[in-house]
């Protein structure tokens, strides 16, 4: 029996599973790891912790299953955040993760002095802080004693293959493109990019496409994780494209939906398209983790921190009652929602926004209260403002060409069907629960399984993943009006809300 390991590095923590020929999870293991936010502003993440917590679940995960049957493990990461290293292999920094934003006015004044337009036509991108290019602009003025001492970049990706013992690590073409320095046409660093920032291609490690064997696990690190000495690693990439793969959302007019802390929609498409309305709109152009194919994500930062967020602030009689249940915090304020759609409409920018705006001053407003208005009422209009806005991102995919007609959904958001049944309500769209709880490691692990047969990794998703529920959206229940209402909120509210931020500061 062959087994195919898969791990999943995002930003508040690592997993490792394990799946046989047949896409069944053998195993799973999970450790988590802080952010650490020492300014206004600043996300960073210690990335020793990072490794150390990763040689974990590895080794956790390994340890459920037969000896030496581990064929090989495939990585998806987190986008944007790096490590740097010395001649000697020292980390010299924590590293930025994306929702850092210290380097706001690196990616508006580097840019528009690059080029805006000439950046956007090589990387697919727009500019934000959130990217790797600006973090690194950032650091080299900020930080010169570090910067002068760099001699590796490393995403996590990669940086997790070093330490496995490839002092030559690659990356997926995928994890590549979110940095902000790739030819996501020509697939390479770019040498006009790479000039203009003062960064070395030596600095960074070579970019295959997702599914290639990047070299095999030191034979003595292996030992000591539970893995066979000749235990190969083949390339991810990017964690969204990765759950994509996945959820099995790799044809025309699927997408998956991540529905986590963060709300994203990543459908895969054929050809890389440039237009204008998606640029306006941040909607990148890159790479997937299936050959020959493309990928963009809509999000909202706000996602499911939204009712995180609740939950914290007035969700105390649920909390105590699930302690002394044993039932599901979340649940218990889920199953409260009132039937019907409610007269409020919020603007869910809790955390800067996402797509379509990449606007980091922005906050929420709640519009309609009076002293009728409910707990659950108000919950349910929170969750119907992240739902209107990824229906805003749907529409401009729509307006661009790339209709979607079914969304899978993922993450721990798809555990409920309350919540499912909204999100289909609101977007119009049929929401599909599939077989799968971790679908980056999922995605990850069939790129192992791709790389050892020989088959696409396209029929090896159509084989491991299986529908659970398909959910119709209500026709009775129309947010037809509401949308468009929503759609005049931002542009209306955005001086008023950016003044009164800027007289409290």
């Amino acid at each position: 029996m062959n087994y195919y390991m898969g791990i999943d590095i995002g930003t508040s923590g690592c997993k490792a599973a394990v799946f046989d020929s047949d896409g069944l999870q053998i195993s799973l293991a999970y450790h988590e790891y802080q952010i650490i936010s020492e300014n206004e502003g600043w996300a960073e993440l210690d990335p020793e912790e990072v490794i150390r917590k990763c040689f974990l679940v590895i080794k956790e995960s390994a340890m459920q299953v037969a000896p030496d049957t581990i064929t090989g493990i495939g990585i998806s990461s987190q986008g944007e955040a790096f490590a740097l290293l010395d001649q000697e292999g020292k980390i010299l920094c924590n590293a930025l993760v994306s929702s850092d934003n210290r380097a706001n006015e690196y990616s508006s004044g580097w840019a528009e002095k690059f080029g805006e337009e000439k950046l956007y036509q090589v990387t697919g991108h727009t500019p934000h802080p959130m990217f790797s290019l600006f973090k690194l602009l950032w650091i080299k003025d900020h930080w010169p004693r570090i910067w002068e001492a760099t001699c590796k970049i490393l995403c996590f990706e990669d940086f997790l293959q070093y330490r496995l013992g490839l002092s030559d690590p690659a990356m997926g073409w995928p994890l590549a493109g979110r940095t902000m320095l790739f030819d996501v046409i020509n697939h390479c660093w770019s040498p006009e990019i790479l000039d203009a920032a003062g960064i070395s291609e030596t600095q960074l490690s070579r970019p295959l496409q997702s599914g290639s064997v990047a070299g095999r696990i030191d034979p003595g690190i292996a030992k000591k994780l539970g893995l066979k000495e000749n235990t190969f690693i083949v390339t991810g990439g990017h964690d969204q494209p990765c759950c994509g793969l996945g959820a099995g959302a790799i044809l025309p007019g699927i997408a998956v939906y991540s529905a986590g802390t963060v709300d994203c929609i990543t459908p895969a498409f054929n050809n890389p398209v440039f237009k204008s309305l998606l640029r306006e709109s941040n909607l990148c152009t890159y790479d997937h983790v299936v050959g020959g194919m493309y990928a963009t994500v809509a999000f909202s930062l706000t996602g499911g921190n939204i009712l995180k967020w609740f939950k914290e602030e007035f969700g105390r009689v649920e909390s105590d009652l699930a302690r002394e249940t044993d039932e599901d915090t979340y649940d218990l304020l889920l199953n409260q929602l009132p039937e019907n759609p409610t007269k409020l409409i919020v603007l869910p920018y809790f955390t800067p926004t996402g797509t379509p705006y990449f606007d980091s001053s922005a906050k929420g407003a709640v519009i309609g209260l009076d002293l009728t208005t409910k707990r659950n009422e108000l919950l349910k209009a929170l969750l119907e403002g992240v739902a209107l806005e990824m229906k805003l991102n749907l529409e401009i995919l729509e307006q661009s060409g790339y209709q979607v007609n079914e969304l899978r959904v993922i993450g721990r958001g798809a555990r409920s069907q309350v919540w499912n049944q909204l999100k289909s309500d609101i977007i119009g769209k049929p929401i599909t629960v599939i077989n799968v709880t971790e679908a980056g490691c999922k995605g990850a692990a069939m790129l192992v399984k791709a790389a050892h047969t020989g088959q696409p990794a396209s029929e090896i998703a159509a084989h491991w993943t299986k529908i659970v529920t398909r959910l119709i959206p209500d026709v009775r229940k129309s947010y037809d009006q509401k949308f468009l209402t929503y759609k005049k909120l931002y542009p209306a509210l955005k001086i008023i809300l950016a003044n009164q931020y800027s007289r409290e500061k």
